[in-house]
């Protein structure tokens, strides 16, 4: 085993009080792969896997307190930022992380897997000063549809899409494809700003428990770079962990429910490379 401390992941996001998304699976997924997890709590939300039914969103200036307390003392090796709240907050996020040296992962939540609206119109259009900061956005379908203002968008569109709004932002585009209309395979792609493009598939999986799916990956993919894995590496972990936590998943709940992260703790253990 290692000697080397885990890797210092920070999670911006909303909190689930069901415990299946946001802050409580970023905090399950990150400790899961092996890394020590840190958090800045934008929203509280009372939600369940039937729906949200409240958000009180947080004042901007004290998501910003606590994410000064954590990379002034502790530090981190990389930054997932979910749920923002309000537009005031993804401003000052932007302005705030400018400098921050690490990779920063950015799943820009729009809609809960309930249907639920968790950012407004607004707050969405406060999304491109944090993409144009991130190191890699991770958007479904229906969320590249809006921020690259393009859509309906047929499946074989998807790269086009992706890397219009990479070379938009310099940032890297992970388009998920779990809203595709493949009924036998999910596609994943991800496009570059210079063009490149690479794309990743598995099976789909027949369950209703698909609830903080979306979380999980990007805080696994943020604990994988931390773990200074390669991109293309940490994106094919991060999906297996995030497959197997769905094949895991524990059937609570009447509706969209929770993953079985508890059951796949090691995933990153056996793949990860030795930290240098």
């Amino acid at each position: 085993m290692s000697d080397a401390p885990p890797p210092r992941i920070l999670s911006i996001a909303g909190s689930d009080s069901s415990g299946g998304a946001g802050i409580q699976a970023d905090i399950k997924t990150i400790t899961m792969l092996g890394g020590y997890a840190m958090t800045a709590l934008t929203a509280i939300t009372a939600q369940n896997t039937r729906g949200v039914q409240g958000v009180e969103p947080l004042p901007p200036q004290f998501v910003l307190d606590q994410v000064a307390s954590c990379l002034s003392d502790i530090g981190a090796d990389a930054i997932k930022i979910g749920m923002l709240g309000s537009p005031e907050t993804a401003r000052l996020l932007a302005e705030q992380l400018d400098t921050f040296a690490g990779p920063i992962v950015f799943d820009p939540v729009m809609v809960a897997t309930s249907g639920s609206v968790l950012a407004d119109d607004e707050t969405i259009a406060g999304f491109a000063a944090l993409m144009d900061i991130a190191t890699i956005v991770t958007p479904n379908k229906p969320e590249l549809e809006i921020l690259a203002g393009r859509g309906p968008l047929a499946d074989d569109e998807m790269f086009d899409a992706a890397h219009a709004l990479a070379e938009r932002h310099g940032v890297q585009v992970l388009a998920k494809g779990g809203h595709g209309g493949d009924e036998t395979q999910v596609v994943d792609r991800i496009a570059s700003p210079s063009g490149k493009f690479a794309s990743f598939a598995h099976t789909r999986l027949d369950t209703r428990h698909t609830h903080g799916t979306g979380c999980t990956l990007s805080a696994a993919l943020a604990t994988l770079l931390g773990h200074r894995q390669p991109l293309t590496h940490a994106i094919r972990i991060a999906r297996a962990f995030t497959y197997a936590a769905i094949e895991n998943a524990p059937g609570f709940g009447d509706g969209s429910g929770p993953l079985g992260h508890q059951a796949v703790r090691n995933r990153g253990e056996r793949d990860q490379q030795p930290r240098s």
